[in-house]
């Protein structure tokens, strides 16, 4: 069984000027967090970099195979799942992992542990990262998790779970059913606040950078 993780990069980003290639404090690029983890996870056999631009192959690590992907998959009409559906047409794997550099602090536990809820069993038939959110939510000036007039504790509120980037898993059937990254069966693995940053502002990357500074300070 082969399980094969693919990194999407795009480098004319729009709100964060070419963002995966932003140099933290000690000259490390942004895309380097994720490829270092992907490369260090125990259940992934092939990584990936799918990007239209050779650019990028500067700044690749050892054990991350460059793949060029069509320009036109660069715009914005194009999501995701586009992006694996050209990715899949190339690379063959029982089980396919993507992430994304804008999760810095995504760990190789945490992509583990989205393979193997994945692969060892038959209870799921696809993972992603999460962050839980346990407060109090409004939408369209409504509430969305809790009375107004008979509010709880938060830790007794429902939780939410919020999507990550740091890893979504599937095994080929289920793109190829489904036409998405996530079947009708996943199973959500949550993570720490920290490893759930996900770079899209620049505010989001000083913080990112802060933290990533006191880590290493630390």
């Amino acid at each position: 069984m082969k399980t094969v993780a693919m990194v999407p990069i795009k480098l004319n980003s729009e709100r964060v000027k070419e963002k995966n290639l932003r140099p933290f404090h000690d000259g490390k690029p942004l895309v380097q967090f994720i490829l270092e983890a992907l490369v260090k996870s125990k259940r992934v056999d092939e990584v990936y970099v799918y990007c239209s631009s050779e650019r990028i192959k500067e700044y690749l690590i050892d054990g991350v195979k460059f793949l060029k992907r069509p320009e036109y998959l660069d715009g914005n009409g194009c999501n995701c799942n586009d992006i694996i559906r050209e990715f899949m047409k190339v690379v063959d794997a029982d089980y396919y992992v993507v992430s994304h550099a804008t999760a810095p602090f995504t760990t190789p536990e945490s992509i583990d542990r989205c393979v193997a809820s994945v692969v060892d069993g038959d209870e799921y038939d696809s993972a992603f990262t999460v962050e839980k959110i346990q407060t109090f939510l409004w939408s369209k000036g409504q509430p969305m998790n809790f009375d107004p007039d008979h509010f709880p504790r938060t830790q007794d509120l429902d939780p939410i779970y919020m999507e990550t980037s740091g890893a979504f898993v599937f095994p080929k059937w289920v793109f190829e059913k489904y036409n998405r990254r996530v079947g009708v069966k996943p199973c959500l693995v949550e993570v720490e606040p920290i490893e759930s940053s996900d770079i899209d502002t620049e505010y989001d990357m000083m913080v990112a950078q802060a933290i990533y500074k006191h880590m290493q300070e630390k």
